[in-house]
Order: C-alpha cells, then structure tokens, then sequence
C-alpha cells in the first residue's frame, strides 16, 4: 500500500452469508469516494456538507420515496439519513445488501426495524437531545397559550369576530406543572417553567436527579392530582401506549390542561375529546398523532384519524403538525450529530450513540501504511474471541475492545506491522468465522 494510499480511508467489508435471506458480500478495498450515502426528507444543509466534505457520494432527496424506489435506492447505498416518514421494515433492509449504517436524524427511531438492522450489522443512530430545546419552548408557548385561550381568540379575530374576554383566563405563574418523563426535553421545559414562576413536579421510571425546585414523585397518578397541566415527554414503547386514557384523564384536577409533544400512541384521543366536551379539562395541545400524514397537504381528516372532525370542533385546542422540533437551530445540531456518527462508523467504526448496536470505541487510529483496524460484527456465541485472537496471535494487536447488545457483539481491534498480505489473510480469516455478521478493514 503506497503513501498516497494510505492518506485516503480506505475499507474493506465482508457479509456473512449465515442468514439464507442474505447473499454473502465482499467488496474489494474502496476509498471514501466509493461510499455513497442516501439522504431523504430534507435533511438539514451542514449534514450534507458535513458528508460531502469527506468525499462521499451524497445522493439527496427532499421527500421520503415510495417503498418501492426506496428499496431500488438502498441496494447500492453504504448509508442512508432519514427523518420520520420513511421506514426502514424488514422488507426494505432485506434488500440493503451493502449498507452499514443509517442515522435517524431526529429524536425517534420507531420508524426502523432495529432488531433486524442489528442482526444484517447494521448500526442506527440518532439525534436524542439537538432538539430539546425546541421542544421544551413549544411547550412553555402552549401552556400561556392555553392559559390565554390565545387560539381561539386568533381564529375568533381572523373571523373579523372581537371577543375581549377574561373570564378563564389566567397567569401561569404560581401554577403546577406535571411532567411526565424528565429526560432531555422534560429537564430542559423544568428550568425554564421555574423560571416563570410555575411550581414543577414530574414523574420518571428510574430516580432522577431534579434541576432547580423541581420534585419527583412516586405515582403517575399523584403527578396528574397535583397539576394544573400535565404534559408528556416518553418514548412509545408497551408500557408507555396509550399510558394516559380515561381513568387517568379523570384523576387529572377539573380545569386542567394537557400537552402531548411526545409520541401520537402515548394518548387515547376519544378519552381527551369526551374529557374536554364535559369541560373537565379546559384545553389541550397535540403535536403528534397516532397516524399522521405523509406529505403536507389537505391531509389532516377524518380518514387519517377517525375522530379528527370531533377534535377540531373542541375549544381551548392548539393542534400543530409534530413541528415540536422543527427550528432552524434544532435541524443544524441533528444535522451536525448524526453526519459526525455517520462519518465516525464508516471511517474509524465507533459506534459509540448506537441505538441497536454494542458501543465500542478505540482513539483514533493511525494512519501509517502498516497499520490497520478490525471491525468484527459478529453472534454473540461462547469461542468466538478465542478463535479471532488466534487469527491474531501472530500480529502486533496495538489495542483491542469488545462489547456485546443481546445477540448481537462488535470487536475493534488495531494492528500494526502488516503487509498486504497479512491484511488479505487476516480479512478472509476473520469474515469466513463462523459468527460473522460483518466484518471490515479500515486503513
């Protein structure tokens, strides 16, 4: 390997053909320019400059594709970025027979099917806090918003109908706010709601921490007895699906509020619309739906969800179209975060921020022409190390560092003092081991 080689990022990969619904794989050594990454859904400019920068062929789409150009996209694509609206199924990852890594550029990652990702050796990342902020000033916005009666009173103007009232209508502060879930988002909206003067309590699976006054408490149920707005900041996972339905819409203080700027599942819609009919609770905010639309557009009804129309008829009701985090300043640090994952795994293999995948990171490897580092996806079976480092035994193994995800485990390993036929024996040994998912050279 000469010089001028050497100074460019190279990789070598092989698939394992261990599954039947794979094909095995090997590719010849290629440079960076040889990667081509697929970008859909208007990811944000400085992630496309981010990967162009390091010589990429970056293939960009406003839109998500339909399933089926999508399918015909990723066969060649060594990496895909999406958003919310394209899904990765079984279906379509089947077919991705050279990609190694997808970035969610977003918070979610429901819209991918992770267990089979990992099992083709596949990492996912994802962006889950570039876009608190945005979210956590969405919903202070809401919560005086709800608290003014501020869009009913705009539709009612833009109408030509004046309507002063000030009949419950009220300051926030010296109100309670109940956060349910006190993440990146619920710890960020906590600051900022005591800054205005509101009283903070939240509700959290695990004992966390709390910023300012804040206070945890044991039950949802007493979270939603204290508060005069409850908003929500979960993941959708089963215990979290439909988490806040009838019962607990009833337990909610009468002339309470609710905010969903989480999951569209984590909230029984039916439940909401009855509760804010009866005038039990004075006003809601929906960003997210458990069936939202694929494109904009006059796309917003009852056919999308069956109880659209009842919802729109309710007063005191701020819907926007899941835009909690959709600011310039949210798009630029997920575009930054997830193209600086993706550059990292396709050229050094960290995999550290993996959503699916064991996290494994070395310092940065050298580059000088007899050195090289392993990346070793394999089964998680017993013997497997064992028989990998009698591959190596007769090498310089500089540093070493494994991890393990369920089924699924990942090695690095840089060595040093090799030739190019010690880099071939080595490459063809490792990928032909009987766990192997993926295995890659990178030098």
């Amino acid at each position: 390997m000469s010089k001028e080689q050497a100074a460019t990022p190279v990789t070598s990969l092989a698939r394992s053909s261990s599954f039947t619904a794979f094909h095995p794989k090997v590719l010849k050594p290629f440079n960076s320019g040889e990667i081509k990454i697929l970008l859909l859904e208007n990811v944000n400019q400085c992630g496309i400059d981010l990967l162009a920068k390091e010589g990429f062929q970056v293939e960009v789409h406003k839109k998500a594709l339909s399933e089926e150009v999508l399918i015909e996209k990723i066969r060649d694509a060594h990496a895909i970025g999406i958003r919310s609206k394209t899904m990765l199924t079984k279906k379509v990852l089947r077919e991705a027979k050279k990609l190694l890594v997808i970035g969610c550029f977003c918070i979610g990652t429901n819209q991918v099917d992770l267990e089979v990702a990992a099992k083709q050796g596949i990492a996912v990342f994802n962006s889950p806090f570039s876009n608190s902020r945005s979210v956590a000033e969405l919903v202070i916005a809401e919560i005086i918003s709800l608290s003014r009666h501020l869009g009913d009173r705009n539709i009612e103007l833009h109408q030509g109908m004046w309507n002063k009232v000030s009949s419950q209508c009220y300051e926030i502060r010296g109100k309670t706010l109940g956060i349910v879930g006190y993440g990146h988002i619920g710890s960020q909206l906590s600051v900022l709601a005591e800054a205005m003067g509101m009283t903070v309590y939240f509700h959290d699976v695990v004992q966390i921490m709390p910023l300012g006054t804040a206070k945890q408490v044991n039950t949802l149920y007493e979270l939603l007895e204290r508060s005069d707005f409850i908003t929500l900041h979960v993941p959708e996972t089963e215990e979290t699906r439909y988490m806040i339905g009838e019962e607990e819409i009833t337990r909610m203080k009468k002339g309470s509020y609710l905010i969903n700027a989480s999951r569209g599942k984590i909230v029984q819609i039916p439940s909401l619309i009855k509760a804010l009919q009866s005038g039990h609770l004075l006003g809601a905010a929906i960003d997210v739906f458990p069936k939202e639309p694929a494109s904009n557009g006059q796309n917003f009804n009852d056919e999308m969800n069956s109880w659209t129309s009842d919802l729109l008829a309710c007063k005191n009701v701020i819907l926007t179209p899941h835009i909690g985090g959709s600011t310039e300043e949210a798009q630029y640090m997920i575009g930054l975060e997830v193209g600086a994952a993706l550059v990292k795994y396709i050229s050094y293999g960290t995999s550290n921020g993996a959503v699916n995948f064991p996290e494994v990171d070395l310092r940065a490897i050298q580059a000088t022409e007899n050195s090289i580092r392993l990346l070793f996806c394999h089964h998680n079976v017993p013997g497997v190390l064992k028989e990998i480092n009698e591959i190596l035994a007769d090498h310089n193994v500089e540093k070493q560092y494994t991890d393990s995800r369920g089924d699924i485990a990942y090695m690095m390993a840089d060595i040093s003092s090799v030739d190019e036929h010690d880099i071939r024996k080595i490459y063809e040994s490792v990928s032909s081991n009987r766990a192997n998912i993926l295995t890659r050279i990178v030098y």
